[in-house]
Formats: C-alpha cells, structure tokens, sequence
C-alpha cells in the first residue's frame, strides 16, 4: 500500500540518519544509488527526504546503510516535498542556486515561453545531472543539467 507524509519530520529525521551512516561507512551518493539501481540524482534526492523509493530500492538502501525494516517502509512513503526548513537558504552552495534564480528567473521564463508557449517545466517527468569538467582559464566548472518535461496550460 502507498502511504504519504503529513509533517516532513520523520523523513528529516531519517535523512539525517542516513547521512550519518553514509559518512561512517565512508560511502559515496553513486555507489548508494547503484544499490539503489536508480539515478544518483534521484536515489540522493530520495535519501534526503525529497522522493519515495521503490520497495527493492529502499530495502537496498537501507541495507548498504545499516538502517533498519522501519526505515525501509519508511523510504518508501511519499514525502512533503520541498520542505526546507527556511524559505531562503542559508547554505552557501544552495543560497547560490537561490541567486540563480533570482537573476535568471525571469529570464528562464521568457525563454521557456518564447519557445514552448505558456506552461510549466515538470519537476516530476524530471532527470537531474551534475558533472564535473575541467575550465579552460585553470580550475573546474560545475555542469548542472535539469531535464523536465514541458507540460502546456490547458484552457478549461
């Protein structure tokens, strides 16, 4: 049986669990996902708190990290989403994707529309990448992918 979160504190709680064992066993978030036989983006996003896993996927999961039958069910069960604790972030590296889209908002919006017509990106049809490339002016460039289906508004 499918069953939803009310309140995000118990899957807090779990994430934090989680983290927790992952760092001790010196685990990495791929080699979790690959447990998982999921994407490293979503597997990471579920471990967060953020999706449910499938039932082989979060008994995977749990196992690799040493959490127990509760926590398996408990991976398992549909999640409040977007349920940061701030509205506006306090942690460096997620304040700058706040920024991001606080500069280029709006500038993605009249894109999309421009070239899509009036609707919205799904963050459900949704594949999330992040990789890692050498700059050419010295140092390293981070290569964030985000891969949504376009869902047009329909009149009613």
């Amino acid at each position: 049986m499918v069953h939803a979160q009310l309140d995000p504190t118990a899957r807090e709680a779990l994430a934090a669990k989680a983290v927790e064992a992952k760092t001790l066993k010196d685990l990495s978030w791929q080699q979790i996902a690959d447990a998982s036989g999921l994407s490293v983006a979503f597997t990471t996003a579920a471990v967060l708190g953020q999706h449910p896993l499938p039932e082989e996927s979060a008994k995977a999961v749990a196992d690799l990290l040493g959490l127990d039958d509760d926590a398996a069910v408990l991976l398992q069960t549909i999640p409040v989403r977007g349920s940061m604790p701030n509205r506006i972030p306090t942690d460096p590296t997620m304040y700058r994707f706040y920024e991001m889209l606080q500069v280029y908002g709006t500038t993605l919006k009249a894109l999309v529309h421009e070239q899509f017509g009036d609707g919205i990106i799904s963050a459900i049809n949704f594949r999330l990448d992040v990789k890692k490339v050498a700059d050419p002016e010295g140092g390293e460039r981070a290569v964030i992918t985000l891969d949504g289906k376009y869902l047009p508004t329909k009149p009613f």
